[in-house]
């Protein structure tokens, strides 16, 4: 694809607003940190029809790192099932709580470079937290993101790492904190892994995929 039309692109995936997952829309609703963390950390390898009612779940529990740095593993495990390995998100999500209680005066670190400090916080995780957590520019590339814009030809990249830092290079800062919520819809309604919807997708004119 050729670059310069990335604006239209944007523009034009607003305009078609498409339909977001309940656990999409939940996440873009919450405006915190530690629940965009948490609640991202749940849905790892975890589509999201399981984890939405999951998220909601967890959230009776408490809503707070002093929340979750006092309950036990068993209440949360409970609580988040049948989300995948939610024995390990349990106590991952406890102590990180406790971590963020004790070390950060309750509050989430800003950066991702402190935020990848915390046990199974990785870049996908932190950058989402920085950006819709603390409305600062930062480029969330999951599986959709990755997919999509190596489909299109604006990235050719091989791991959703290499795509962060090829879009951070080419892709104007303006578009960083929404462009993940944008694809991953689009990827979710259009754009599939398989058998993509080419004949109904909106930016089809501008995507390699169909040249």
């Amino acid at each position: 694809m050729d670059d310069k039309n990335i604006d239209v692109i944007v523009k034009t995936l607003k305009d078609a607003k498409q339909p977001c997952s309940e656990f999409v829309g939940l996440m873009d609703s919450f405006n915190n940190p530690y629940l965009v963390l948490i609640a991202c950390i749940l849905s790892l390898r975890t589509n999201d029809k399981t984890t939405y009612p999951a998220t909601l779940r967890m959230l009776k529990l408490g809503k707070t790192p002093e929340d979750f740095a006092k309950c036990s593993e068993q209440e949360l495990e409970k609580a988040i099932y049948p989300v995948g390995f939610y024995a390990n998100k349990a106590k991952q999500i406890i102590q990180l709580s406790k971590e963020i209680v004790e070390k950060h005066n309750g509050k989430v670190p800003e950066s991702i470079e402190e935020l990848v400090k915390f046990n199974g916080v990785g870049r996908k995780t932190a950058n989402l937290v920085v950006a819709r957590g603390f409305n600062k520019p930062a480029i969330c590339v999951d599986v959709h993101v990755h997919r999509i814009f190596n489909r299109m030809g604006y990235v050719k990249t091989k791991t959703p790492e290499e795509t962060e830092f090829a879009l951070r290079e080419k892709l104007p800062k303006k578009y960083w904190i929404d462009i993940n919520t944008l694809i991953v819809t689009h990827g979710q309604n259009v754009c599939k892994p398989q058998r993509p919807l080419c004949n109904i997708c909106p930016i089809n004119k501008y995507c390699d995929k169909l040249i």
